[in-house]
């Protein structure tokens, strides 16, 4: 096994490289890496095994490889994949597939990655590639937005760094385990790095931008596997030590209710995907031990839905309103608002059951609120209006959406026991509560947030409240 994964981890970057070396080819290295990777992670999710295994020795590369790992895995491979057979009907060029290949590779990286090192040079590589992809237009406003959100990934990793010396410097290790013995600024500097590098809560609030200018097939990468490389080790340290787990909740019911309120008065198509992805990671936090079959669902339809906006004739809700859609395009926001409502017959159903069954007390009582504005940010596209005539959809456009619309009946299969009359039941009210929310106040409603704390001047102001936030919480 270890020598499987050794192999299953380099051979992206050895591929994205060689796609330079054999152009012509690129499209279809990039798909064959892709299927490998799906492979790995099927086999692991169908096995259910869970092991640990070392590199060198205790102070060298820790992986674990368990069925959490499986899950985001198989969502990072599936993400991947439609954005590659979307991009092949736009002729990219090979520097766009050798770099969303390196990027994949060091999203899976993270996945397994066991040791605080290890996660540390996968996040910078991954900060590295998708500062290229998002910078890939060579405009003004791309290469601004790219810059942007390095400068902020890279301060974030400072912070990171300086938690993990620390565990090193309690434990002579850089391992998970070390964290159960590190001082309590050493969670919180390393908490700070990761909340920043996945886009939660309000130092998260560079994502918003960088998700909704970056172009269609960067947003969908972006949303649909990459943040969740900041996400994962989160969730790891909660399942590590039981005292962080409330500290994770706590910031995950935080985050799902702070992208929502921000989406609820946003009039951009793709900024509130974006603002969505935020509220939707704090649904993978809030409940560590389902987070990964919410990850995959999140995964699709967030990508889905990315994908889709390229073909939107605006992005204006308001003008969306007057001047319909093609019945095509309209199919696709359907299925996917659909899904994240968490209507049956999806995966996104199976993942709020699996999520909410986990919970009890008020976490479950604001989690089932959430649940509600989720399905009154979806209303926004499923009420659009739209028509038979005067479209078409790309085929590049029609293969992904395939592949992710697939994937999510697929999926709901594999989870048949969250269906009950009671979740039925559940599910259907909270979509109603919400639909008819949007129908009397958010579809009249003109209410704009202002977007000042988004500034690039402001992000690091927002890093340094969130860690005071996140000493106060652990040393409590």
């Amino acid at each position: 096994m270890m020598s499987l994964t050794i192999i299953w981890i380099a051979l992206p970057l050895f591929i994205g490289l060689t796609i330079y070396l054999l152009p012509k080819l690129d499209r279809y290295l990039a798909l064959a890496t892709v299927l490998m990777s799906f492979g790995y992670g099927l086999n692991l999710f169908l096995s259910q095994t869970s092991q640990q295994f070392q590199l060198l020795d205790n102070f060298g590369v820790s992986f674990w490889v368990d069925s959490l790992s499986s899950q985001f895995i198989l969502t990072n491979a599936l993400v991947t994949g439609a954005v590659i057979l979307y991009s092949s009907f736009q002729n990219k060029t090979a520097f766009f597939y050798s770099q969303a290949i390196i990027l994949h590779g060091s999203v899976n990286a993270v996945f397994i990655c066991a040791d605080f090192m290890s996660l540390y040079v996968a996040l910078e590589v991954i900060g590295v590639a998708a500062f290229l992809l998002v910078s890939y237009p060579r405009s003004d406003r791309a290469l601004w937005v790219a810059l942007r959100y390095l400068f902020v990934s890279n301060t974030s990793m400072l912070f990171y760094l300086i938690g993990a010396i620390l565990v090193y410097q309690a434990n002579h290790s850089f391992a998970f385990t070390g964290l159960t013995n590190a001082p309590p600024e050493a969670i919180a500097l390393i908490f700070l790095g990761l909340l920043s590098k996945g886009g939660v809560f309000v130092s998260g609030l560079w994502l918003p931008l960088t998700h909704s200018e970056s172009e269609s097939p960067v947003s969908a990468l972006l949303s649909g596997s990459v943040v969740k490389a900041g996400v994962f080790p989160l969730l790891r340290c909660a399942l590590l030590m039981d005292e962080l787990l409330p500290v994770v909740q706590i910031l995950g019911i935080s985050t799902s209710f702070f992208g929502i309120i921000y989406a609820l008065f946003e009039k951009d198509a793709k900024r509130i995907l974006a603002l969505s992805t935020i509220s939707q990671l704090g649904w993978m936090m809030v409940a560590p031990m389902v987070a990964g079959v919410y990850a995959l669902a999140h995964g699709l339809v967030k990508s889905l839905l990315f994908l889709a906006s390229g073909a939107l004739p605006t992005r204006n809700l308001d003008e969306l309103r007057v001047k319909p859609m093609y019945s095509g395009l309209w199919l696709i926001l359907l299925v996917g608002g659909l899904s994240m409502s968490g209507f049956p017959g999806f995966l996104g159903f199976s993942a709020k059951v699996s999520t909410l069954k986990s919970l009890s007390d008020w976490p479950e009582i604001l989690m089932n609120v959430s649940s509600v504005g989720t399905a009154l940010i979806f209303g926004k596209f499923i009420f659009l209006p739209h028509k038979r005539q005067g479209g078409h959809l790309k085929p590049g456009l029609i293969l992904a959406a395939l592949l992710l619309i697939v994937s999510l009946l697929v999926g709901n299969v594999l989870y048949l026991q969250a269906y009950s009359l009671a979740n039925l039941g559940k599910a259907l009210a909270v979509i109603g509560l919400g639909w008819l929310g949007y129908w009397l106040f958010i579809k009249r409603q003109d209410l704009k947030l202002p977007r000042m704390f988004e500034q690039f001047d402001n992000l690091v102001g927002s890093m340094s409240l969130v860690l005071i936030v996140l000493f106060w919480m652990v040393f409590t």
